[in-house]
């Protein structure tokens, strides 16, 4: 018996992991409300195609499931599910790339952003996306792995610094110190290419 969608909307995260480690009918609405942004997420940290994209998404609920007795509700949920996902991708793009297989995949071009603004940075990188597309996703590309990381993760995920934290098991001092190293390698690279950054 899958549970109707309605039923789902109106339970918070805590309550479908109680139900769903009694009924597992339950865990398709955590898989349905985490599907389009996770996937999303996995294509843009580790340019995969969607079909490599939706396998490691898929392994990263299988995990998720096995483990979802294990769960700590003192954490943030969407940072123990942002965690594995991102581990797995990780994982996923050394494997590709130490097998001589790092073909580009561009990024799908939807809009960033789509959990809504809360911090004005936010905004004001979505306008910068949404003008400079494909150009910026490249760019952004050319950064260091731990930077590309956390970007990815505050702009176009629009996760707080303490989820962030919490994904990538580093402190909040050294997100925020990684956001804004991220943020002025981003603004030079955008600057030699011509693209010019507002924030």
């Amino acid at each position: 018996m899958l549970i109707a969608d309605h039923i789902c909307a109106q339970l918070s995260d805590q309550e479908l992991i109680t139900k769903a480690l009694q009924e597992v009918d339950y865990f398709s609405c955590l898989y349905d409300r985490y599907e389009a942004r996770l996937l999303r997420y996995i294509k843009r940290l580790a340019q995969l195609s969607d079909e490599e994209a939706e396998d490691i998404l898929q392994d990263a609920f299988i995990k998720i499931w096995r483990n979802l007795n294990a769960y700590d509700s003192g954490l943030s949920f969407n940072s123990w599910v942002y965690r594995i996902v991102h581990n797995q991708a990780i994982s996923a793009w050394r494997k590709r790339t130490s097998y001589g297989k790092d073909q580009q995949v561009p990024w799908e071009e939807t809009s960033v952003g789509q959990h809504g603004a809360e911090d004005p940075a936010v905004a004001v990188f979505e306008d910068e996306t949404e003008e400079a597309g494909p150009a910026l996703r490249r760019l952004i590309h050319q950064l260091p792995d731990h930077y590309r990381e956390v970007l990815l993760l505050r702009f176009w995920e629009n996760l707080s610094y303490e989820d962030i934290s919490d994904v990538l098991k580093i402190p909040e001092g050294t997100v925020a110190t990684r956001v804004n190293r991220g943020k002025q390698a981003l603004r030079q690279l955008a600057k030699e290419s011509g693209l010019t950054l507002q924030w």
